[in-house]
């Protein structure tokens, strides 16, 4: 391989780049390579494709709309998450989801609730302008530096790898289709009718010729649901998996079903000094069962040379 362009140079030369060459090598070349139709790999966004600490990149976004809703409507700032958001104290919003994690989802819902106030009447088109302004100037939290340079530059390697040897790539995230669509194309060369996420309710006001969101959530697509989007959304059993977190473990599972399959599971195992920090949580399950389930750990730490592109 010396002699060719190296498809994967922010990753180092471990078993685990060795099972991604290998694996593909194996399903694309052959008598018995895998149909080109066939060949359908889906990632997970926060954590696998792009940072998710110190909070989810929709999470800053929502939190900045919090925040000038109660400077709008000094009541809403009484309530949480308004008061977390105007206050600047995150320990709340952090608390919730760290109880969901241990099964304890009352107060991911008054999250829920609140985010769905955020849209709710506005068209389609306005968010998609709106998330699009946020993307243009926002800063991540702690690194500050664009959005689009905290993606992964491995996974983005991986993505144009899998491209080249007839794969068609899908975003299968929990989090908001609509928040990922408008910069799906531009970050990761993914058009935005591949990405598939969690949903807000949608209506068609015919005065107004507008599809608008309601004022419930369609469906969260993490766990159990992402299998159920990925078929019917693709309407086939993908051959590999990317994923980092419990809530992709059935995502991991589903593929595995193809008799010819791959499943990735990122492990945020890194030092802080090259900025990807560390964690397992929301991921325990995941990791102590990856050997068992035959999940390829990719660690973050031993297996990628370069975690963010240059920007």
């Amino acid at each position: 391989m010396s002699a060719e362009r190296d498809p994967l140079p922010s990753w180092r030369s471990t078993p685990t780049r060795d099972a991604i060459l290998g694996f593909v090598e194996a399903v694309t070349t052959g008598a018995d390579a895998v149909p080109p139709a066939e060949r359908i790999a889906v990632f997970d966004n926060d954590g696998t494709l792009w940072t998710e600490k110190p909070m989810p990149t929709q999470l800053h976004y929502i939190v900045q709309q919090w925040a000038a809703a109660a400077r709008a409507d000094p009541a809403l700032a009484d309530r949480q998450p308004y008061r977390a958001a105007a206050t600047g104290d995150f320990a709340w919003i952090g608390g919730a989801f760290d109880k969901h994690y241990a099964g304890d989802d009352s107060e991911l819902q008054v999250i829920i609730a609140a985010l769905l106030e955020t849209t709710v009447g506005m068209s389609v088109e306005d968010y998609q302008s709106a998330v699009t302004e946020f993307y243009r100037v926002a800063k991540h939290l702690t690194l500050g530096r664009a959005y689009s340079t905290t993606v992964y530059q491995p996974m983005i390697e991986l993505l144009r790898y899998l491209e080249e040897h007839g794969f068609s790539c899908y975003i299968v995230s929990g989090g908001d289709r609509d928040f990922m669509r408008p910069i799906s194309e531009d970050y990761y060369g993914i058009s935005p009718e591949r990405v598939i996420g969690s949903a807000v309710g949608l209506r068609y006001d015919a005065g107004s010729n507008e599809v608008t969101y309601a004022a419930e959530l369609s469906f969260f697509d993490d766990g159990p649901e992402k299998p159920i989007r990925i078929w019917s959304r693709i309407g086939r059993r993908p051959i590999l998996a990317a994923g980092n977190s419990n809530g992709d473990i059935p995502m991991l599972r589903f593929v595995q079903g193809h008799p010819r399959s791959l499943s990735l599971l990122v492990h945020h195992d890194d030092h802080a000094d090259r900025g990807d920090l560390p964690y397992d949580k929301g991921a325990e399950l995941a990791l102590s069962s990856a050997a068992a389930s035959g999940f390829t750990v990719v660690s973050v730490g031993a297996d990628w040379g370069a975690v963010f592109p240059e920007e």
